[in-house]
Formats: C-alpha cells, structure tokens, sequence
C-alpha cells in the first residue's frame, strides 16, 4: 500500500479520549504518513510524547497555516482526528476543514457528519479537484452481505478483542497483537470494524456502527472469510466495538456467535464504574469475571485481560493485573505500558491446535 502524506486536525482533544482517532494514527498507520498534528493546545510538542510519553518526530502546529508556511513537507490529506459527541461536526472544526481546504488538502472525515453533506465545503473541495473521504458514509444495499454460514470454512483461530465499554482501545490492542504475532513470525491480520481502523490501513474490515443492523453479522463474516480465502492467515484478530451491556449500544455477540470466535480478549478499566458519557443513568460497568462469565454463555473462552491504565497509576494498574491473572487463572496485562509480547505462547498454542484439528 502506497502511503499519502497526510495532517491530522485535533482541535484541543489530543489529550482525550475524544482524540482516540488521532491516538491511533499517532501510533502507527500503513495508510498515511503523518506529518503534523493541528492542535493550538500542544503546539510546540512532538505528539507522541503529547500522547504517551513516546517520542515520534510528529510534531503539533497551532493552526495549518503555521504547518503550511514551517513544514518543509507537503500534505495530501487533511483528516478529522477526533470523536465527537453524537458524531457532529463542530463550528470550529467546520472552520479549519475549509481552511484545509482552500489551502489544497483533500479531507477524510470518520464521523458521522459526513463533509460532503455541508454543501459549501462540497462545492468548495469540487472547484478545486479535491477529494472528500467520508469513511462512515454507509456501503450501498448491492455490497451488503447478510450471513451465509461459510465461517465455518474459516481454518484459523479467530480471536476478538472486547470490552466491558466503548472508548478503551480495544482496537489499539487488536492492532498491537496483530503486529506481535507477525513479529514473532506468523501469519496474522487485523479486521477493522471503526473508521480508525480503516484509516491505519487495515485491509479487510467494515464501518459497524454505519451498517444496517440486518447486515452487521453477515458484514462481519464476510471480512472474516475474505482474509481466511485471500491472505491464508495463521490467525485473525478482530477489532470490537462498545460492549456486550452498554446500553447506548450493545455489542459483541455479533463477534462471538456470527464469527465463530475462538477465544476473547477483553479490555478493562478498572477505575471505570459506569459507562462512558453514561454517569447520569445506573448501569455500571461488570466486574471481568461476570463479563467473561457472559463470554463463556454466548460461547467463547475469554484467554487473557488487557488492561486500560487511564486514571490510574502505573503502580495500581499493575496490582489490578495481578488480582485478575490470579482471580481469572489467565494473563492479565498492561499493552500500553509493556506491549502484548508475552500474549503470544496463549495464541502460538491456539494455532498449533487449530492445525492437528
């Protein structure tokens, strides 16, 4: 895959989860080569250390003028690193897309808003031969899928990696076995199931929360056999989205029981009592335990707990992980701070299985 030039717009939420997309593409993408964050709160910064502590010769700009008259590097691609609330885009961001614009950058956009929709960026990007990329905007019916069954062919293991909520970086972690197991010299694929993970350049996937519901569980299958039957992976790691009792939007059991998942990777906060943006109604997050318990029902085995450290020291975090792999009798650790390396023995044994069987 031939990599674009490409900004990221951040607009104040480098520093927050509603800058998830960003942090994504910060840590790594085969679709884009990143030059510059835009965010006027961190300019100055390098953004990896801005994010984690982690220096990537990324650095923020106060604004795409600054980036346009310092970069000695030139953009394609102007792309909305943020998450909104409801998915709309604000007045501000608005402003700065047609800045991009004017200046020669093509957008992509990954919220539901779609750009192309606001008709004066519209006519503005088509007066100067510029592409917008909206990547929620939904696949027409004729290139919807609905489920045929033929997961059953899929010979490899499937591993999906859940959460007890949304906003965890469940797909970080996906992304982070996947370049793990290659690492250690498998064959393993990524299936993208958000627009981040589209943007980073997962090559087969779909956008879960923009399809039918009709379709999802047939969508999901489809991108699962398409990698087995294209690429012969040695095993597949499949991105999930929100959780299986967020009640804004319950989701998993499409991963489990329509891709046949073979085990389950589940993220955790442990600080996180209720789900996120959800503190006014009582649902509070399970403890992992019941929520692999659940796993189990719908018929998976949950393999090891990933742990999301945010609002938490180092120290405490790793306590956590602690009590889990001596609660749950499974790994329990911290990808963010130690990587996901001593994950690979758990899946090393799921495909020397999976080729006796």
């Amino acid at each position: 895959m031939q990599k674009s030039n490409a900004i990221v717009i951040t607009a104040g939420y480098l520093d927050t989860p509603s800058g998830k997309t960003a942090h994504g593409l910060i840590r790594g993408t085969d679709r884009f080569t990143i030059l510059a964050v835009i965010d006027e709160r961190h300019a100055g910064k390098d953004a990896g250390e801005a994010l984690d502590g982690k220096k990537r010769n990324i650095p923020i700009y106060a604004s795409i003028a600054d980036f346009i008259t310092t970069s000695k590097e030139k953009a394609t691609y102007c792309i909305l690193g943020v998450a909104t609330k409801g998915g709309v885009i604000p007045d501000s961001i608005r402003a700065t897309i047609q800045t991009a614009l004017e200046n020669g950058l093509s957008i992509v956009n990954g919220l539901h808003d779609y750009v192309s929709d606001h008709e004066e960026l519209a006519a503005l990007a088509k007066q100067k031969g510029l592409e917008i990329i909206d990547v929620r905007k939904p696949k027409k019916f004729k290139d919807l899928h609905f489920w045929s069954g033929d997961i059953v062919n899929v010979k490899c293991p499937k591993v999906a990696v859940l959460g007890t909520d949304c906003a965890l970086g469940k797909r970080t972690t996906t992304r982070f076995l996947t370049e793990a197991l290659r690492k250690a010299g498998y064959k393993a694929e990524m299936i993208y199931t958000g627009q981040t993970g589209w943007m980073q350049g997962a090559k087969y996937g779909f956008i879960f929360d923009s399809t039918l519901n009709d379709f999802i569980s047939g969508e999901l299958e489809h991108a699962v056999v398409q990698c087995w039957e294209n690429e012969q992976p040695d095993i597949i790691f499949i991105e999930g989205q929100s959780s299986l009792r967020n009640p804004s939007g319950p989701a998993g059991a499409e991963w489990i029981v329509s891709a046949a998942a073979d085990g389950v990777v589940l993220q955790h906060n442990p600080k996180r009592k209720q789900y996120k943006d959800m503190e006014y109604y009582p649902a509070y997050l399970p403890a992992p335990k019941d929520e692999i318990e659940l796993i189990r029902i719908y018929g998976a085995p949950t393999v090891a707990v990933t742990i999301n450290s945010a609002k938490m020291s180092e120290a405490d975090a790793r306590s956590y992980a602690a009590e889990y792999t001596k609660e749950l009798g499974i790994p329990a650790i911290l990808p963010l701070e130690d990587g996901v390396d001593q994950l690979v023995p758990v899946f090393k044994a799921m495909i020397e299985k999976s080729k006796v069987a």
